[in-house]
């Protein structure tokens, strides 16, 4: 069937397009098949990039877009770098990704930990342990939204019937203090699977001979997990740093669904401050600028940590 539909095609082909294909190497058949997806992916990311660097010099507003355009040099980045808001924003972003991926890291090594050690039904468990990370963001936090109700939210009750303060007085998402926990918390339960399954792989690559020499010269558990078990998974926990450090940093669905950057500007991270120059002051050459300065930020941590990460792998 396959040989018939070949030879159909063939049949098909224009004679001097049928010599063009034939004379054309592997090399230039590959970029032939592969153009169209580069071509879409430069078009979808490259340019929006370099329009953004273009818009982070000028004047710019997106709801004014007859207004002549002004070249502002580099007013829009000293006006961020010099604003206290930003800073504060800034502040909050790092305080959300320390806190998140300490709690994930922790705790998602210590269930890939457990799950390696292959116990009766591991593998239903990491089914049920793989479900937040399935849900949507949106999904999730309406969910939790409603788990954080002081009137009716099951996390209200279970907080009331631990500490014995009232349900009503827990008011995780408009209280102050508590409503930056509460996005640390959703955003642990979510994705700390996510690192799981990273630490997981790290530890299944571990070769069972190495354990069985460690038996053979009566080194103890404890001794197995900090000679061994940890120096060898690190740079898969590193990995899962990396990822999850990048993802948090850019941390807006989550925070925007929750509490809007509220009560006040508690929760407001920098993708919610980014948002609401962009669309809500339509300050588009101002933001411009932040969104760039943010993607540098992003881009030179992450090269810093990925070359800690190779000197690692090469130990």
């Amino acid at each position: 069937m396959l040989n018939r539909t070949a030879d159909s095609v063939a049949r098909a082909t224009p004679e001097p397009l049928a010599r063009r294909v034939r004379g054309i190497s592997d090399k230039g058949l590959a970029w032939l098949f592969i153009s169209p997806t580069i071509l879409l992916l430069l078009a979808i990311n490259i340019f929006p990039l370099f329009w953004a660097i273009y818009l982070s010099f000028t004047n710019y507003r997106a709801n004014r877009p007859n207004e002549v355009v002004k070249n502002l040099g580099l007013s829009n980045y000293k006006r961020i770098l010099g604003d206290q808001d930003i800073w504060i924003a800034m502040q909050t972003t790092a305080h959300f990704v320390f806190w998140t991926i300490l709690l994930q890291t922790l705790i998602g090594f210590t269930l890939a930990w457990l799950i390696d050690r292959k116990f009766r039904g591991h593998a239903f468990w990491t089914t049920i342990i793989l479900v937040p990370m399935m849900l949507s963001p949106a999904v999730v936090g309406n969910f939790w939204r409603f788990l954080y109700e002081p009137q009716i939210g099951l996390f209200a009750y279970a907080i009331s019937f631990v500490s014995g303060i009232p349900p009503t007085d827990i008011q995780m998402l408009s209280n102050v203090s508590l409503a930056p926990w509460s996005i640390i918390i959703v955003d642990t339960w979510m994705w700390t699977p996510y690192v799981m399954l990273i630490c997981l792989a790290g530890l299944r690559s571990i070769p069972e001979y190495i354990y069985e020499a460690a038996e053979v010269d009566r080194a103890s558990n404890w001794r197995q997990f900090w000679s061994i078990t940890l120096p060898m998974a690190l740079p898969f926990i590193m990995l899962a740093v990396l990822f999850r450090g990048i993802e948090n940093f850019k941390m807006f669905d989550m925070v925007n669904l929750l509490t809007g950057g509220g009560p006040g500007s508690t929760t407001e991270v920098a993708s919610i401050t980014l948002k609401r120059q962009a669309f809500e002051s339509w300050r588009t050459g101002y933001s411009s600028a932040f969104a760039i300065i943010l993607f540098v930020a992003v881009f030179g941590l992450a090269n810093i940590y990925v070359k800690a990460l190779n000197k690692v792998k090469q130990r």
